[in-house]
């Protein structure tokens, strides 16, 4: 008896017709069913916002011959908790994939990037998942040398499973050829250093254009910066349970002196 083919959620965030969820997508189909729930329009930097003040829309649509796809008006977030209640009815995929991104989601970004948090929302729902990044914004970025990784690190997910509550937070270097393999990191200690543009728009009202730059603020060899800088596939296993454990002993021996 032939075995059943494993159903794989894929979202992302650069939106449904971006080039990376396509890699992705075909990556999936050679190992799974495929089902595709991603925003109608690009959504970077949208961390785990979900939608509350609006209806959420979700249509089937066309794309790619044979995919089942699905585009969403909300966030990431939001493609997974309608993919889980409305499309799954709440029978649960084998894995959730979320990508390919069209910019590196390593270090503190992951806390802003709405790729990582659709994986985090798929851990939260109980479902192995895994986001994939790229170092290369452009939209003719070359994802070939992604091809074999993604597939190989799914199927090992698929094949292994993952602790509970964690997910995996996989980025590439942006080199066409000889990757040196794969490393299992710590996320590195980081920090953007915003700048804010002033401007006035036509009827003298001031805005503001949010620019800055990256500081990477830890040279430690155990990191995904220093993997990707190295020419290695940085895998970092994420949880999200944010508690500082290593804090709540010295907490419990504070004087909380409350007057009432």
């Amino acid at each position: 008896m032939a075995k059943k083919k494993p159903t794989i959620l894929v979202v992302n965030d650069d939106g449904i017709t971006a080039p990376g969820i396509k890699v992705l997508l075909e990556e999936m189909q050679k190992i799974g069913h495929v089902v595709v729930v991603a925003p109608d329009s690009p959504q970077s930097g949208m961390g785990h916002a979900i939608t509350i003040g609006k209806p959420l829309r979700l249509d089937k649509i066309d794309l790619y011959e044979g995919v089942e796809m699905y585009k969403c008006s909300g966030t990431p977030v939001d493609c997974v908790k309608l993919a889980v209640n409305k499309i799954f009815k709440g029978k649960k995929p084998d894995l959730c994939v979320s990508g390919i991104n069209h910019g590196l989601n390593y270090s503190i970004n992951v806390l802003y990037s709405g790729t990582m948090s659709a994986a985090v929302e798929g851990a939260i729902e109980d479902i192995p998942s895994i986001g994939f990044s790229l170092d290369d914004f452009s939209h003719h970025a070359d994802f070939s040398h992604c091809r074999p990784y993604v597939r190989a690190i799914a199927q090992q997910v698929l094949d292994h499973g993952l602790q509970k509550a964690t997910l995996l937070n996989v980025n590439f270097p942006h080199i066409s050829k000889d990757l040196k393999g794969i490393k299992i990191c710590r996320q590195a200690t980081a920090k953007w250093f915003e700048e804010f543009d002033e401007r006035q728009d036509p009827y003298g009202r001031e805005y503001f254009w949010m620019t800055g730059k990256f500081q990477l603020l830890d040279r430690g060899e155990d990191t995904d910066a220093s993997a990707l800088s190295n020419g290695y596939v940085s895998i970092v296993p994420t949880q999200f349970d944010m508690t500082a454990h290593h804090t709540i002993t010295e907490l419990n021996s504070w004087s909380f002196d409350v007057k009432k």
